[in-house]
């Protein structure tokens, strides 16, 4: 429906004089966000409007001065829209930056060990050993990416029960993981060696294979799967 329209409607009515079922936060929980149009999304977001003007109303405002990329406002445009001030611009434009980092979050497939460093760079240079677990699907799409445990200086002690807890919860077919060396040495501890081993008898048990094993610094990588530790 054009603006135009929605404008002339909402001026007649406010969300406590529709039916229980067409009001938008109801709408929303009964059947889904897909099910609301771009006004009654809006309305959701802002939650109310102001004294004399409904909050329908208000989001008809927004949606009219934004145009076709309601993406691209700005605080200061949000404030130009009469019921809409600080807290609630904050808010629908939080909203939006949460939608833009998601979904653009194409899925990764990887190839080879170096495809994984880019969900290691924030532990390259930490001071504590990270230990990484990352979920893949069965096409080695990263599905989810985290922090299984942190430990202190060289030493992270870690069970396989932590490490595929949350993998099995993702349906994962694979996974990877990984922890930083704050020592700068890539070299293998005999406690990597045997750790290693131990996943990936637990992924054989668990139908959730270990394809690599990685260690990372400032300097670079070593891959165990490439280095025949695998």
């Amino acid at each position: 429906m054009p603006i135009r329209e929605v404008t002339s409607v909402v001026k007649r009515k406010r969300v406590q004089d529709l039916p229980s079922h067409d009001r938008p936060r109801e709408k929303l929980a009964a059947k889904g966000p897909a099910s609301l149009s771009d006004l009654e999304l809006v309305a959701v977001l802002l939650g109310s409007g102001t004294r004399g003007k409904g909050v329908l109303e208000v989001a008809a405002d927004l949606l009219r001065r934004a145009g076709p990329r309601l993406d691209r406002l700005d605080l200061p445009s949000l404030l130009g829209v009469d019921g809409v001030g600080r807290a609630k611009g904050c808010q629908i434009l939080a909203a939006f930056e949460l939608a833009r980092r998601h979904l653009s979050r194409e899925p990764t497939g990887i190839r080879e060990a170096k495809d994984a460093l880019p969900y290691l760079d924030e532990i390259r240079d930490r001071k504590q050993e990270y230990f990484v677990c990352l979920s893949l699907s069965g096409a080695n799409e990263v599905l989810q990416s985290r922090v299984v445990t942190v430990g202190l200086l060289d030493s992270s002690q870690v069970h396989p029960r932590e490490v595929f807890a949350d993998p099995l919860a993702d349906r994962a077919a694979s996974v990877i993981v990984a922890h930083n060396h704050p020592s700068g040495r890539l070299e293998p501890s005999a406690e990597d060696i045997a750790l290693t081993e131990r996943l990936a008898k637990a992924g054989e048990l668990l139908g959730i294979r270990l394809l690599d094993h990685l260690i990372v610094t400032q300097r670079g990588y070593l891959s165990l799967k490439e280095a025949g530790r695998l």
